[in-house]
């Protein structure tokens, strides 16, 4: 991602926002639009002071329009002068259905979990299922491919990123939630190499949040 960037290969780096109000109110958001805590601000203002100093550039800069996002990417867009930045409805976070912005508490209080969930059941009446998130996230990865090669960072959600990265490394959805877990904390990001020659993938990091101290799960 510096500047002696191969122009043949895909620099894709996939970053979680910073923490937001709702992290800190313990809620799953979804599709609820929550800002940035004071905390969020700063580990994005953190993470643009390490890419700054390890001299990383993006060409362009892709978020989900929640504002959660939004506003990470607007400060490392700033922070890092990146030429372009967009925003992609397909990068949004899943949609949690009936459970979309509640607390931890109000959702044991209204709801039970049900004893068996296969991975293309909808989520709460409304809400997506893990294959309809893994598709969608397939196709959102599959419009960055189409551009051509670049350095691009996106910024978005732990859902769908998790699915994003399910994708790459050719891993399907599970019943009842099983399967692998990617632990991307707040402003915590995955950088990949994409060779279209050769369809290669090479994973860089996963999971990196070093410039920013430990984190509760």
């Amino acid at each position: 991602m510096t500047s002696e960037a191969n122009p043949s290969v895909f620099y894709i780096t996939l970053l979680r926002h910073g923490e937001s109000i709702g992290n800190v109110e313990n809620r799953l958001q979804g599709l609820s639009d929550f800002p940035l805590s004071e905390t969020g601000r700063a580990q994005a203002h953190a993470l643009a002071e390490r890419w700054q100093a390890e001299g990383l550039g993006f060409d362009t800069v892709i978020a989900s329009p929640l504002s959660r996002a939004t506003e990470t990417a607007r400060i490392l867009v700033e922070a890092l002068a990146v030429p372009s930045l967009e925003f992609e409805p397909l990068w949004m976070e899943r949609d949690m259905g009936r459970r979309s912005g509640m607390t931890a508490e109000e959702i044991r209080a209204q709801f039970r979990d049900p004893e068996f969930l296969n991975p293309y059941d909808v989520f709460e009446q409304s809400g997506e299922s893990d294959w309809a998130l893994y598709l969608r996230a397939g196709q959102a990865l599959h419009r960055i491919l189409q551009r051509p090669p670049a350095r691009y960072l996106v910024v978005a959600h732990g859902a769908i990123l998790n699915m994003t990265l399910y994708a790459i490394l050719g891993i399907a959805p599970q019943p009842r939630f099983q399967g692998p877990r990617f632990g991307l904390r707040n402003t915590a990001f995955a950088s990949f190499l994409y060779y279209p020659d050769r369809h290669r993938w090479q994973v860089s990091v996963i999971g990196d949040s070093t410039h920013w101290p430990v984190q509760k799960g």
